[in-house]
């Protein structure tokens, strides 16, 4: 298939006819008309907290829902996965799989009531990633109400530990699992709609701790402090220039230490973040930071580094059949693609040479804070964005192949 921004002209042949299907036509009309059913949906998995390591009351939910949906095979991994299998009408079939992740930024102790005005839902993690579950169960919903079966098995993953320290081990698990039966896997994410990611966001999360004897600041003035030491490699580090091409940035997000105004600290810790669409220059970035901060190490000071986070890179071509339908999907919606890259469950697969790509429900805000909120209209048009593509990519046409 061919390069078009807006699908290849094959592409959008497979989707027209795809959804002028009378089966497949009914499942998109209902979806139309359910923004309000989605969205209750979302609101009622922002209301279970589902912090990274802490899914589980979310997980049985979603697990509950897939049984009431009559999914197949539905269970729970070792990792805190569920699984849910919609088979498909041919036989012998590779499968294809939606993975959308339960674990949020927000503890348990924040609040998590949802509040509504007017369009908008607002609460913590609505949008990333309470809207993207609920856009994958209006999919299935939208389907087995219209009595369609796609030709290939369709596997459907809520995933743990997409977030933060979580390093995208729901992910890892999942494509150990699937792996070998999938050729394509679509990350769904609850914002973002439009947005059309197949470049994955690589990163490494160094924990930098330095250690000093500490001491009286009056009495024991001129011991090493270790939150003087740690200041100057921070300022060190932060004076690195990551390359914009390929783009490379770099960030120290957390700065801790001391334990008075009066004392000199005896330790001090502080988080690197750094990113790139690109292994080689990670990498790179990654071993002058090391070699930078070990530096400032030695005699009464000790500098520990630690490597708390790591998601590996990946890409597929812009002219790869996933990509070229996903895009004819949304232009037939009258919608223009946003091709971005992202950092998400889609990082695994397309590691390993999965074709995947991320896929978003609806449009919001305020990510990542207490204030994060989601448009309740747009979620219609991300669930049907969801059938067509469960649909076309099952399609013995479809073309699918690994990277």
């Amino acid at each position: 298939m061919g390069g078009q921004s807006g699908g290849s002209p094959e592409a959008k042949a497979l989707v027209q006819e795809v959804a002028a299907l009378p089966a497949v036509h009914r499942a998109v009309t209902w979806a139309s008309r359910q923004a309000e059913h989605f969205a209750s949906e979302a609101a009622r998995l922002a209301e279970i907290p589902a912090p990274t390591f802490a899914e589980g009351a979310r997980a049985d939910y979603t697990a509950e829902r897939f049984q009431q949906l009559g999914l197949h095979q539905v269970e729970q991994d070792a990792t805190g996965n569920v699984y849910a299998l919609m088979p498909g009408a041919g036989s012998g079939q590779s499968a294809i799989a939606l993975v959308a992740h339960l674990d949020t930024v927000f503890g348990s102790d924040v609040p998590h009531t949802v509040v509504r005005r007017e369009r908008r839902l607002y609460a913590p993690g609505i949008g990333d990633n309470a809207a993207g579950l609920a856009g994958v169960l209006g999919a299935v919903e939208a389907l087995q109400l219209a009595g369609v079966t796609p030709e290939r098995p369709i596997w459907l993953v809520a995933s743990v530990g997409e977030e933060g320290l979580g390093n995208l081990r729901g992910a890892i698990a999942a494509t150990d699992r699937l792996g070998g039966e999938v050729d394509a896997m679509i990350a769904v994410e609850g914002s973002f709609f439009g947005r059309l990611s197949y470049e994955g966001v690589g990163s490494r999360r160094l924990a930098i701790t330095c250690h000093a004897p500490g001491g009286h600041s009056w009495h024991d003035y001129g011991r090493p402090s270790a939150v003087h030491v740690l200041a100057r490699a921070a300022a060190a580090v932060a004076g690195l220039t990551p390359p914009q091409e390929p783009r490379t940035t770099l960030n120290i997000g957390t700065f801790q230490g001391g334990t008075g105004v009066n004392v000199i600290a005896e330790q001090a810790r502080m988080v690197v973040d750094m990113r790139s669409v690109d292994s080689a220059a990670l990498e790179t970035l990654s071993s002058d930071v090391q070699a930078l901060v070990a530096g400032f190490g030695g005699g009464q000071v000790r500098v520990d580094i630690d490597e708390v986070g790591r998601r590996p890179a990946g890409g597929l071509s812009a002219q790869h059949p996933l990509v070229q339908i996903c895009q004819a999907i949304l232009k037939s919606m009258h919608v223009s693609p946003q091709c971005a890259p992202a950092s998400t469950d889609a990082n695994i697969p397309l590691s390993r040479g999965i074709p995947a790509v991320t896929l978003g429900i609806t449009r919001g805000g305020g990510a990542h804070t207490r204030g994060e909120w989601i448009d309740t209209e747009p979620m219609a048009r991300g669930v049907q964005q969801l059938v067509l593509a469960m649909l076309a990519l099952s399609d013995r046409r479809a073309g699918l192949t690994r990277a």
